[in-house]
């Protein structure tokens, strides 16, 4: 066992998170400037915690890869954002959203953090409301929402366009604000390379220009790591090519541990692969299966035919159609986690009823017709008409559909020269979201002292698998209504320590050790790209660390990784020099330490021998081939200590789950 400290506080779980704000120590404000935070990443997570910080009177110094922050790939994010606002009066509540979210993510998540999350959900509505987020609303005022994937309640609140665009820029314009009033300094396109350390407490950081590749030392009283996921591992994902596990590995290679690698989410509607050359799937909201049915043929024939171009999905009869979530899960029908609709599609292509003709037939149909039928005699209905014709009935419910999804259609259509309208969405699992990352305590500090993570790039609030519509949500609750907080209680001992010099031996050691790291990847002059590498590490990981692992995958692909890791430093071959931009130099620094990260998702995938949410061992499933959880052995958090590249002699600490406030149960859907 481990001596891990969770730093839970005492109580009832509806009063820990007031009751250890109230005894948190504070910083006063005519002390706050003579205090520095870093902030790395400006998604949500860190744009809120940077804009928060910056208000309340720090000397922010922000950090992002991108041109801008608001490139972020939080902006990308379509769907929605979770709240516990009963509007829709169907029951939902702060412990509703706390029980789902733990039994969306199989069981595996620290009761405390997912409450808190819960809370300061209604929160995060009122600060983007105030901020001028143009969330939808009904016709009565009131701000609409909808249903997503897990639950029974309508909770999910969305904007016209894409949610996480309007959400981030809330965060940025608070950003800007702050940088305008000169209380952040912003860098962009500047990439951290390693975190310094002085006297066993993060002070700093390494970060490279990367339009000069000049070599920098930043300092800090604090560090706030908020990079996002790992998702990129994989090579082909929904993340923006860009996204990287660098900062968290960094750090992690530094003394913080990496918690729960292998907990990986594979999102059910994204449009399939085609082709071999694609750098990127494309998203398609969940917020969709509010109101497309999914099927396959019930035929293989059928299948078949679809594939070869002989049969269209329209000519399918109703009665030759296989609902399959509706089938298995007819309490949730459409609307099951993301864990279990992806691996329902999974089961229904392996067994040839795929209708996406690539290499792997795997595709299943997103179909609207039903929606656009009914909600077209709804419309007609309220407007006088109670005996609408067939065309009328699809005018107006195409009309509503196109309100509510318009923007996803259209970017559908000019990417599959498809009409969605008009024949079904084609749809297949891709990896999304890692729920993975590194441990933190109830104070989002990792166990470097002074490091803090927020976001997805800690580990701490979704379990084995996240529902849908959380991950805005825990990105803006650790941004807004946590650091804060608790990064200040930490910075309460530091007022004495006066600003932190950068000329010592400890930035020294990091900046040479950057360097050298740089002139040995650039002098391999091998022969094959950055890209072919990654590329060979997505495919070993989706085949053998995917949807679906087991025992012999898994060892197979430790030993591959192993001999992919030493060809790279072999054999990479990488244009240009240190001193100047260099998109592959970036790229190779990125997927060298995905490499690294990649082996030890395999090894705690490995270790840990039952199935639980988006973590599947083909050995451990029940006869309907759902989870199979094993509570008694592991029902705790895997923290990793690195101990070198090797990941097989990585040091595992474990932090076991207590739960007090539910009962753990057999994850059901049925």
């Amino acid at each position: 066992m481990s001596s891990l400290d969770s730093k839970i506080p005492s109580g009832p779980i509806e009063k820990k998170w007031t009751d250890h704000k109230n005894r948190m120590k504070l910083v006063a404000p005519n002390n706050r400037p003579k205090i520095d935070v870093i902030v790395i990443g400006t998604g949500l997570a860190g744009a809120s915690a940077s804009a928060s910080l910056g208000e309340m009177g720090y000397n922010v110094k922000t950090f992002c890869f991108q041109d801008s922050p608001r490139r972020a790939h939080s902006i990308a994010a379509q769907g929605g954002i979770n709240a516990a606002k009963n509007y829709q009066n169907d029951g939902d509540s702060i412990y509703r959203l706390f029980y789902d979210t733990i039994k969306g993510g199989d069981y595996r998540s620290r009761e405390a953090n997912v409450y808190r999350l819960a809370e300061v959900s209604t929160n995060i509505i009122d600060q983007c409301v105030a901020q001028g987020v143009p969330f939808a609303r009904e016709y009565g005022g009131l701000l609409d929402n909808r249903s997503f994937g897990g639950v029974q309640v309508r909770r999910t609140f969305y904007a016209a366009g894409q949610t996480g665009q309007q959400l981030l820029l809330g965060a940025y314009s608070a950003l800007s604000r702050q940088i305008g009033l000169g209380r952040v300094k912003m860098y962009n396109r500047h990439e951290m390379m390693d975190i310094v350390k002085v006297d066993g407490k993060a002070r700093g950081i390494i970060a490279r220009n990367l339009v000069s590749g000049e070599i920098e030392r930043h300092s800090a009283h604090a560090v706030v790591i908020a990079s996002g996921g790992y998702g990129n591992v994989y090579f082909l994902s929904t993340n923006a090519m860009g996204s990287n596990v660098s900062a968290a590995w960094k750090i992690h290679k530094r003394g913080a541990h990496f918690a729960n690698p292998c907990y990986v989410q594979i999102h059910p509607t994204c449009i399939p692969v085609h082709g071999t050359n694609q750098s990127k799937l494309t998203l398609m909201s969940e917020s969709l299966r509010n109101s497309g049915r999914i099927w396959v043929p019930k035929r293989k024939e059928d299948a078949e035919a679809i594939r070869q171009g002989k049969l269209k999905p329209t000519e399918i009869a109703e009665e030759n159609r296989d609902y399959y979530l509706e089938r298995r899960y007819p309490a949730f029908g459409n609307l099951v986690p993301r864990d279990v609709a992806s691996r329902a599609a999974k089961e229904r292509c392996d067994e040839g009823y795929g209708i996406e003709a690539n290499d792997t037939n795997e595709g299943v149909y997103l179909d609207f017709a039903s929606e656009i039928r009914s909600k077209g005699k709804q419309v007609a209905y309220a407007k006088g008409d109670h005996n609408p014709n067939d065309e009328k009935i699809i005018k107006l419910g195409k009309e509503w559909v196109e309100e509510k999804y318009g923007n996803l259609f259209k970017m559908y259509q000019q990417i599959t020269d498809e009409n969605p309208y008009e024949t079904p969405m084609k749809i297949y699992p891709a990896v999304h979201y890692t729920m993975g990352g590194v441990w933190v305590d109830y104070n989002l500090e990792s166990t470097i002292p002074g490091c803090f993570v927020a976001g997805e790039a800690n580990f701490s609030d979704h379990g084995a698998n996240r529902l849908g519509a959380s991950a805005l949500m825990q990105g803006l609750a650790d941004g807004y209504f946590v650091i804060p907080y608790t990064v200040a209680n930490y910075l309460a001992n530091e007022i004495r320590t006066g600003e932190i010099g950068t000329d010592t031996k400890e930035f020294e050691d990091a900046e040479n050790e950057v360097n050298e790291n740089i002139a040995k990847l650039l002098a391999v002059k091998g022969n094959h790209s950055v890209d072919y590498f990654h590329k060979k590490l997505g495919l070993i990981m989706w085949n053998k660390v995917g949807m679906s692992r087991s025992e012999e995958g898994l060892k197979t692909a430790i030993s591959d990784l192993q001999a992919l890791r030493d060809s790279f430093y072999n054999d990479v071959f990488i244009p240009g020099e240190a001193n100047e931009m260099n998109a592959e130099l970036e790229k190779a620094l990125r997927v060298a330490d995905l490499l690294e990260l990649g082996q030890l998702m395999a090894k705690d995938a490995l270790e840990r021998n039952e199935s639980c949410g988006g973590h599947f061992r083909e050995e451990y499933q029940d006869e309907e081939g759902e989870t199979l959880r094993d509570d008694t052995n592991f029902k705790y958090v895997a923290a990793w200590e690195y101990n070198g590249m090797d990941a097989s002699k990585s040091i595992l600490h474990k932090e076991e789950l207590a739960y007090e406030s539910i009962k753990i149960a057999e994850r059901n859907y049925k």
